[in-house]
């Protein structure tokens, strides 16, 4: 476990220029650590990091004489960096842990993970919990951190007493994160995903349980009663287990389930679910985030507002923009195959949607799309490197065509989609093929059509 009075005076190794890298080593400098900032890839250097020592293009000798090392979660433990400090016996931390070791006790952490859904069940518990803080009238802060955008390390040294964190953390987190231990910890569901990166599907479940592993008996967990891998890894938990499910038939008790209309929970309460979220993944989610909160001591009522106020996310089934009548929605979150099918449901319709799909390729077949494929849609519009991929898995199948990229794709859809048709980027792979990461994606393919429609208007 990290701890200051510790390493007090040594030096940090920090591995990966990535957003949680230079956090990380921003935050270790201003607590009067020397830091070592390197990455294996040629990178420019950034703007901001005086005072630390940045290398990037490959690893030095000097840097494998730091005393501990901070590992960016997109790194895999079997990269030779990290398989070289474990000869050495160093240890390495995550960002998260580095950042808890600096919070203060009383502070209370909700952690979400599951393949799909974090990003919307935590801010949808982060709208509730400042709902609760207005209720109660208290000057607790609520802080919204992790894998959804900014590093909770970035917010360390402010966190006061009292505070309420809720937390995204990903399989990449929580492998690095041996004695992660929050306070309340949800596992929405489990996908085959990353299996590249943790090396098998047994790694990743191994990874996604370290989100309640560390938890005690005055602890919470909340899980996914309707889905089986969730399911075995209850008999594994400390904590006090609480669990949801949209399925008619489940295998363990649950604590809330949908009746087609409201949350119903064992306790006698009601909720509604949030108007602006479609399809029964988001009931789900929106399961999750209720138990959280009930966890932690909020009332029905914070709940509720909560739910009200809230809003879908940007790139999850973002509707943004109508042009003669095809509407068009960006789910560029949407980074595996488990993800679109979810979104390709959400539309109750018969064959209306023009699907975008494909990026980088992250290894699972593209054969569980078919079904709904068939069912929901026209065509699927193929664009990136998994083009040929995913061609082979469904072309033979239901009818695709290549485009190579967003800009052709749109160009494709808008001049043969008709009126009541949807336009959906859902592109069920990773986005690093051409783009940055997904928001990147998302943005481009929103001022893609943005400027298609402006330009037929003139």
């Amino acid at each position: 476990m990290f701890s200051f009075k510790k390493f007090k005076g040594k030096t940090a190794g920090v591995i990966g220029l990535g957003k949680s890298g230079q956090a990380a080593a921003k935050f270790l400098y201003k607590q009067g650590f020397k830091v070592f900032l390197e990455d294996s890839r040629s990178l420019p250097l950034p703007v901001g990091l005086d005072g630390i020592e940045v290398f990037t293009g490959g690893f030095t000798e000097q840097f494998f004489d730091c005393d501990f090392f901070v590992k960016s979660p997109g790194i895999s433990n079997f990269a030779s960096v990290i398989q070289k400090i474990k000869k050495l016996k160093k240890p390495i931390f995550s960002e998260v842990e580095i950042a808890l070791a600096f919070v203060p006790k009383s502070v209370r952490v909700f952690a979400v993970t599951g393949t799909n859904g974090k990003s919307t069940t935590t801010v949808m518990l982060g709208e509730i919990l400042k709902e609760h803080v207005k209720e109660i009238k208290t000057k607790q802060k609520v802080y919204v951190a992790g894998n959804i955008g900014t590093p909770l390390i970035s917010y360390a040294d402010e966190i006061e007493e009292n505070s309420l964190i809720v937390l995204e953390v990903s399989s990449y987190q929580l492998e690095d994160s041996t004695y992660f231990k929050p306070f309340c910890s949800a596992l929405l569901n489990i996908t085959p995903d990353h299996l590249d990166h943790h090396g098998g599907i047994d790694n990743y479940i191994l990874a996604k349980s370290k989100v309640f592993k560390q938890q005690g008996k005055d602890d919470f967990f909340i899980t996914n009663g309707g889905d089986t891998v969730c399911v075995s890894l209850i008999k594994k938990a400390k904590s006090r287990v609480l669990t949801f499910s949209s399925e008619v038939k489940h295998s363990v008790r649950v604590d809330v389930f949908y009746d087609g209309d409201e949350l119903i929970f064992s306790t006698g309460a009601h909720l509604k679910p949030p108007k602006l979220l479609v399809g029964i993944h988001n009931i789900e989610n929106a399961m999750a985030a209720s138990l959280m909160a009930f966890a932690g001591g909020v009332s029905q009522k914070a709940v509720q507002k909560g739910f009200d106020i809230f809003n879908s996310l940007e790139h999850r089934i973002e509707y943004f923009a109508e042009f003669k009548g095809i509407k068009c929605y960006n789910d560029s979150k949407a980074t595996n195959i488990e993800s679109t099918i979810p979104a390709l449901k959400s539309f109750n319709g018969a064959n209306n949607i023009w699907l975008i799909l494909g990026g980088r390729h992250k290894g699972s077949p593209y054969t569980p799309l078919l079904p709904f494929l068939q069912k929901y849609c026209k065509q699927a519009v193929l664009i990136g490197e998994s083009s040929p991929i995913i061609k082979q898995d469904i072309g033979p199948y239901f009818p695709i065509v290549e485009k190579g990229d967003l800009k052709h794709a749109v160009e494709y859809i808008f001049s043969h989609a008709k009126r009541g048709d949807i336009l959906l980027l859902s592109p069920a792979c990773s986005s690093f093929d051409q783009f940055t990461d997904f928001e990147d994606r998302g943005r481009k393919f929103k001022k893609i059509v943005l400027n298609y429609i402006k330009s037929k208007k003139k």
